[in-house]
């Protein structure tokens, strides 16, 4: 280990404002995961008419992804202790960059969706990381403006990133999207070589003789979540016994997921996830809010474009630019709201974010196709002030409790759980259009919009506005004894 660049050395050597520079060099990386698994939903439409796909083979460049990332998150704590932030890091971000580059290159549908696994794997490893940052190099005095200023950092990228991808998209192709993560990750680079450091967590010297990943517990959180999407996708199929079967094994490899962990851990061993954490009340009241709001987030994220291009017949550029303004505003709420943090109670700012996107969903059956392009501007800026309200808010609410030497692995169980959310939304919104398109008499091949159609899609939203009222039960719930073991 090079003693140049341990985390004490960095400290000494720039003083007050490392914690700033560690905190923006990581914000880099994570801005180019984050842009990567929301820009590609722009382009769905021509890809899927490039490769001749149906929907359902279309969703899976959006629900491979948060497959990937959603089993990937499990290993980030056991990877920083072993390898430190630096060389995680890295790693990551040369993975994420190659799956940039393979996917835009691709002649075949199978080569895009790898290229999309691996930039859900090198997303999932590097998005719990600036938690542990946060929490563990600022004061909790300070803990939600660094939220505040690194949320919106993240969110800036994908709110920019939608309107370049349609402008691109329309210029060049769906191809020219994929290379969009590519300046991201060489900045990233660029600023992990000078300021994030090769020691692991607490600053100790990462150790390469350390325990052994889990595998059987990634191998068996990664199936659960496999069964799962395919369960939900069969929902809607031919095959109920299919179906039934796969959501079956879903459940059963979750269950072991637990029973192994607890294994593990009562036998000394180190388990990939250290289940002590959902002993904290505030952590899995904040874990049962992360999933909800998963789900209705990254279900939104695939939605609310495919609603926009073949409901209300806007081209890809359009859409961008009716995303743009609310991507903005989000990123302005998120650094108000990260002050308001340190000195408001958590539960309070979930709880309004999730109103305010509950009726974000709630208010788009509303719209139909003579709607002036302004109201659904002020519809998605409505829904990302909720979003700026529960950002900075959800995990420094969940994690404060925390033991210090936990951290890290809270940090990656809600994250987890809010993928697995993300990972299952993406699904359930395909399935509940589809659903509701054939009950309709439609289908997204018709050339041409209807009422029927934008009924189905209306349908969708209410149930997204449906989930969102749901985690404000759970949001409720973080007031009570906020720092005391359940």
């Amino acid at each position: 280990m090079s003693e140049h660049h341990t985390l004490a050395s960095l400290r000494a050597r720039h003083g007050p404002r490392f914690r700033w520079l560690l905190l923006l060099s990581v914000m880099i990386g994570t801005m180019a995961s984050i842009m990567s698994s929301t820009i590609v939903n722009v382009a769905i439409p021509d890809m899927s008419h490039h490769f001749t796909l149906g929907q359902e083979r279309a969703q899976w460049v959006s629900s491979g992804f948060m497959v990937a990332m959603t089993a990937s998150m499990l290993t980030t704590p056991w990877l920083l202790a072993r390898y430190g932030y630096r060389h995680t890091y890295v790693g990551t971000m040369l993975l994420l960059m190659a799956g940039g580059i393979v996917g835009g290159l691709s002649n075949s549908f199978s080569l895009v969706l790898a290229a999309r696994v691996a930039e859900g794997l090198a997303a999932g490893i590097v998005q719990p990381i600036p938690a542990i940052i946060i929490l563990r190099a600022f004061e909790p005095s300070e803990q939600g403006r660094a939220s505040g200023i690194f949320g919106m950092g993240v969110v800036l990228a994908p709110a920019i990133g939608p309107s370049i991808g349609g402008v691109l998209v329309d210029l060049f192709g769906w191809r020219s999207i994929f290379f969009m993560v590519v300046p991201f990750c060489l900045a990233s680079l660029y600023m992990a070589y000078r300021f994030v450091p090769v020691t692991s967590p607490g600053g100790v010297a990462a150790n390469r003789a350390g325990a052994p990943l889990d595998w059987r517990g990634l191998l068996l959180g990664s199936a659960g979540t496999l069964c799962l999407l395919n369960g939900l996708v069969e929902l809607h199929g031919n095959s109920a016994v299919r179906a039934s079967v796969l959501l079956g094994g879903a459940v059963a490899a979750m269950v072991a997921f637990v029973w192994w962990q607890r294994r593990l851990m009562g036998s000394g061993r180190e388990a990939l996830m250290n289940l002590d954490v959902f002993s904290y009340r505030q952590f899995a009241m904040g874990s049962i809010v992360a999933f909800i709001y998963g789900t209705a987030l990254f279900g939104s994220t695939y939605l609310l474009p495919v609603y926009m291009q073949l409901g209300l017949q806007l081209s890809p550029s359009h859409v961008g630019t009716i995303l743009l303004p609310a991507g903005l505003v989000l990123a302005v709420t998120i650094a108000g709201v990260g002050r308001l943090a340190d000195r408001q109670p958590t539960w309070l700012l979930v709880s309004i974010g999730l109103a305010l996107l509950s009726l974000s969903f709630a208010v788009m059956v509303l719209v139909d196709a003579t709607t002036a392009l302004w109201v659904l501007v002020a519809f998605a800026i409505l829904g990302r002030v909720g979003l700026g309200f529960i950002l900075p808010s959800l995990n420094l609410g969940s994690m404060r409790g925390l033991a210090p030497a936990l951290i890290p692995q809270g940090s990656s169980a809600i994250n987890f759980v809010r993928m697995l959310g993300g990972a299952a939304g993406v699904s359930l919104c395909g399935i509940v259009l589809e659903w509701r398109l054939a009950a309709h008499g439609d289908s997204l091949t018709n050339p041409a919009t209807s009422p029927a159609r934008l009924a189905a899609f209306n349908e969708s939203f209410l149930m997204l506005a449906a989930l969102c009222a749901l985690a404000l039960v759970a949001a409720w719930q973080l007031r009570e004894q906020p720092m005391k073991k359940a």
